[in-house]
């Protein structure tokens, strides 16, 4: 079983984007999940993965030319600037080539402190790395542009949060883990050529279809395009990032870090679960307007590429930010239409549209269960589990005789209304008892939510809400 072929081209960058950093040990590590799907995407044979080799590398011990390195950046954290931040518990150790010839990073979370670490143990929690394992393979199954989980492995050492849990390590994928906060760090150096070179290097890694006049302009386009079409679909399955912060923004449009996240149950617009989140900045409903704010960012930090001249530097800037409410506007009517079974040409469809949300507002109705019922009733033709989620059923009866007349398609509404999501007291319970050794909940969370369209009778257990007393709605770091 020879080990894949793995390069590390980041490493080429000006070295003030990082630091040369091995991870610490693990003293007894051990295999908890396997992605194997994922494994066979990337073209990486499952039984090296599994052996002493194969622990050895996703545990950042692997022998070889590659030294792992620390990925610096800066960051807003809820508005408030810190010029440094980077991996404080994170490892880049290698990158490889899927099929298509696509790059893809191998990173690790939770292999000890590196230069950035500001104090903290570099550890993570196998509670943590669970949640960003359901959580990413989740949001992948569902389209939605994601880091991907590789493998959780559990390092044999105990780590402090609010109590001890076992230590564990995240090994994820994903296209790039460039973000909008490593670009304000190297815009911070005030170093001309890091910054150049950080955006050829995106360019040539993430956006190669670029070409022509302003590459950095076309850059700056794309990024907006794809962080607008990413958040429409997060809000089209009621997903929350819960930490928006710019070093959490990925410019390649994949949803990065998996902290304070969750999926919405009862409608409200302006849901919030992250435990620091007290002033609703991270909000379902506020996610453009964040995304927006960080993109804004991101153009100022683009600005010595985008012109020698400040002022047509910043005149390029906003005619390229100004993009985004449109890209977002046209990406979210049209997924939120699709749940309704309709196109954007359908008759009335934005108002029909703000009267779906209006009732789903007023009613508080179950978000996912709300849309797949709906589903099954155009299907059936039998409204009577659908209007089983109303305590009042006689506006939604209302609503549904509008709807009716819209001749919805079934077959679009059943690939975007999922029956499977991580619901909180689902993965709350899941995550409780896999620390305690028992994984069957878990396993049977991952199975569904992979395929989260297709009905299953052994995961009848996981459509409803659950109704367990005594776990707060919140959702916390867990760094």
């Amino acid at each position: 079983m020879p080990q894949p072929l793995f390069d590390l081209t980041y490493a080429n960058l000006p070295d003030g984007l990082y630091t040369l950093y091995q991870p610490e040990p693990a003293p007894d590590p051990k295999m908890v999940f396997l992605n194997n799907g994922l494994a066979a995407e990337l073209s990486l044979d499952q039984d090296w993965l599994r052996s002493e080799d194969g622990l050895n590398f996703l545990t950042g011990q692997q022998p070889g030319d590659i030294t792992p390195i620390a990925m610096a950046y800066s960051g807003h954290q809820f508005g408030g600037f810190s010029p440094q931040l980077g991996d404080g518990r994170a490892a880049l150790i290698g990158e490889i080539l899927d099929g298509d010839g696509i790059r893809h990073d191998i990173h690790l979370k939770g292999s000890g402190r590196t230069p950035y670490s500001r104090g903290g143990d570099g550890k993570a929690a196998l509670r943590a790395v669970l949640k960003e394992y359901v959580f990413s393979e989740s949001l992948a199954a569902l389209g939605i542009p994601t880091t991907r989980s590789l493998a959780a492995i559990t390092t044999g050492e105990t780590v402090e949060r609010q109590k001890m849990h076992p230590g564990a390590i995240v090994v994820r994928t994903a296209q790039s883990h460039i973000r909008v906060g490593t670009f304000q760090y190297a815009r911070l150096r005030q170093d001309e050529s890091t910054l150049k070179a950080l955006a050829d290097y995106t360019l040539e890694r993430l956006y190669s279809q670029i070409n022509g006049a302003n590459p950095y302009a076309q850059l700056l386009t794309q990024v907006i395009d794809r962080q607008a079409k990413l958040v429409a679909k997060w809000m089209s399955f009621g997903f929350i990032h819960g930490v928006m912060n710019t070093d959490n923004m990925a410019i390649s449009g994949e949803t990065i870090d998996f902290g304070p996240c969750a999926f919405m149950e009862a409608f409200r617009a302006n849901q919030v679960f992250s435990s620091i989140d007290r002033r609703g900045r991270y909000a379902w409903n506020k996610q453009p307007e964040m995304a927006y704010w960080n993109l804004t960012r991101f153009a100022e930090s683009l600005l010595p590429l985008l012109h020698t001249d400040e002022d047509k530097a910043v005149a390029i800037a906003e005619t390229e930010l100004a993009k985004f409410s449109t890209s977002f506007s046209g990406a979210f009517n049209e997924l939120m239409l699709a749940k309704l079974g309709l196109g954007t040409d359908a008759e009335n469809a934005g108002a029909f549209l703000q009267a779906t949300l209006s009732l789903l507002t007023t009613t508080q109705t179950d978000f996912t269960l709300f849309y797949r019922r709906l589903t099954d009733s155009v299907q059936t033709s039998d409204n009577s589990t659908f209007l089983a989620l109303f305590t009042d059923p006689a506006r939604a009866k209302q609503w549904l005789n509008t709807f009716s007349k819209q001749s919805p398609n079934p077959e679009i509404m059943a690939v975007n209304n999922p029956i499977y999501i991580p619901r909180f007291a689902q993965v709350e319970t899941a995550l409780e008892a896999a620390e305690n050794g028992e994984l069957s909940k878990i396993k049977q969370l991952l199975d569904a939510i992979k395929k989260p369209f297709d009905e299953h009778e052994a995961y009848a257990n996981l459509v409803k809400p659950n109704q367990q007393k005594g776990i707060p709605q919140q959702t916390y770091c867990e760094t």
